[in-house]
This record gives C-alpha cells, sequence and structure tokens, in this order.
C-alpha cells in the first residue's frame, strides 16, 4: 500500500489541489486510491439536511476512485475556519491523533494508494502541546511538500524541509504551485529549491484563477507507482 502525507509552505498554497493531483496519478495505476484529509477546520450546510461539510474533503473524495466512511476518510471536522487547536476549543473538543492514526490504519486496509492532506503548514498547531508535525510522524509517512511560490517561499520551503526530516520523515518530493502569478525570477526560485530540497520535483501546478481539483493532473515518477514508493 502507497501512502504519503501532503504538507506546505503555508496555508492557501495549494495542498488540495495538489493532494487531488496526486490522486489522479497514483489512480492510473491502481484501483482503490482514497484521499484523507485528517482535519479540517470550516465546514458549510450542504443537501436537504444540512450535513456539514468542508470544500477540501469534498474535493478529495472527488478524485478518489472509492467512496468511505467519514469517520475514515475525514475523522475530525470543525464549524469554524480557524486555525485547528483554535476551531477545537471552540467547537468544545480536543484533536486526538491516536484516533487519526487508527482512521487511517482502518482506511489503508480497504486501498491500494492512500493521500493524506495535512492541515495548514507542517507546525500548524493541533492542541497546546502538539502540532501537525506530530501527526505526521505518527502516522509514519513520506512527506510531499507543497511549496507556494511567492516571495519568501525559500526560506519557508528549506525551514519546513529541515523540520520534516527532524521528525525523522523521508521527503518524498516536492510540488511547486504558482500561488502568485506575479512572481518575479519564479525559475531561478525553482532552480534554487530543486537544490536545496534534495528531493524530486513531482509537479509544477500552474496558476490557475480558479482552481478545481477535479482536473488536476500530472505525472508521477516511476517509483512513485509501486509499493516501493
Amino acid at each position: 500500500m502507497i501512502g504519503c502525507f501532503v504538507t506546505g509552505t503555508d496555508t492557501g498554497v495549494g495542498k488540495t489541489l495538489a493532494s487531488a493531483g496526486l490522486l489522479h496519478a497514483l489512480a492510473r495505476h491502481h484501483e482503490r486510491v482514497v484521499g484523507m484529509k485528517a482535519i479540517a477546520a470550516g465546514a458549510e450546510p450542504i443537501g436537504p439536511g444540512g450535513t456539514l461539510a468542508n470544500e477540501d474533503v469534498l474535493a478529495l473524495r472527488a478524485a478518489s476512485t472509492r467512496a468511505v466512511a467519514p469517520a475514515l476518510d475525514n475523522p475530525v471536522l470543525l464549524p469554524d475556519p480557524l486555525s485547528p487547536h483554535i476551531a477545537a476549543q471552540r467547537a468544545g473538543t480536543r484533536i486526538d491523533i491516536s484516533t487519526i492514526v487508527q482512521a487511517y490504519a482502518a482506511l489503508a486496509a480497504q486501498a491500494d494508494a492512500v493521500v493524506v492532506e495535512g492541515a495548514g503548514g507542517f507546525h500548524v498547531p493541533l492542541s497546546d502541546t502538539e502540532t501537525g508535525a506530530d501527526l505526521a510522524e505518527a502516522l509514519r509517512l513520506p512527506v510531499v511538500l507543497v511549496v507556494g511560490l511567492r516571495l519568501g517561499c525559500l526560506s519557508h520551503a528549506a525551514l519546513t524541509a529541515d523540520a520534516i526530516r527532524a521528525r525523522g520523515l523521508p521527503l518524498a518530493g516536492w510540488i511547486a504551485s504558482r500561488v502568485d502569478p506575479a512572481m518575479l525570477a519564479a525559475e531561478d526560485n525553482i532552480a534554487w529549491l530543486r537544490q536545496r530540497l534534495q528531493a524530486p520535483l513531482l509537479a509544477d501546478i500552474p496558476h490557475q484563477q480558479s482552481p478545481d481539483p477535479r482536473t488536476a493532473r500530472f505525472t508521477l515518477p516511476a517509483p512513485w507507482t509501486t509499493p516501493a514508493a
């Protein structure tokens, strides 16, 4: 079973778009491919019953080839679009990493490949004592870093890569997300990131005025299509 944890240099850098692209790419080689949004903060009522749903979760479900129980592909759903620790406090609950790990294990048993999208950046707070880095470490998955290409991204990317490796996790690759269409010297920035991150560039996502995860498409390097990944 192939699995990876997707994190970003910040929030709003295209993690969901990248995760959907990974799912579509893996689906070319594997029958049962499922996305997981471990923690979603921000939900709106949908459908006749007004059930709460998060747009990132819905996007990953649309990019998956299998439907699973909501408790597995989105074990933590918080109403307010805030940092997870604050959203959890306002909802009167606490984010429990062990519960998420159990959900992932149950999900992985039903899939050939799972893409887990993290919340915010790598060290986003989940509680007063834990962050997204603790969740990634508990899942023990290779990490894919989405770099939002804009001024300041080089430092953010280098710091995040160092933090990932400090947790003993492999940086399996990175994805360039062109969030700022007016960024100067974007190619020079990518060249520096190629050298500094010491991990394969999996995709270069162009700027999109209205990004649609359903149409996110890219081709992964061969090692990504086999369990050896």
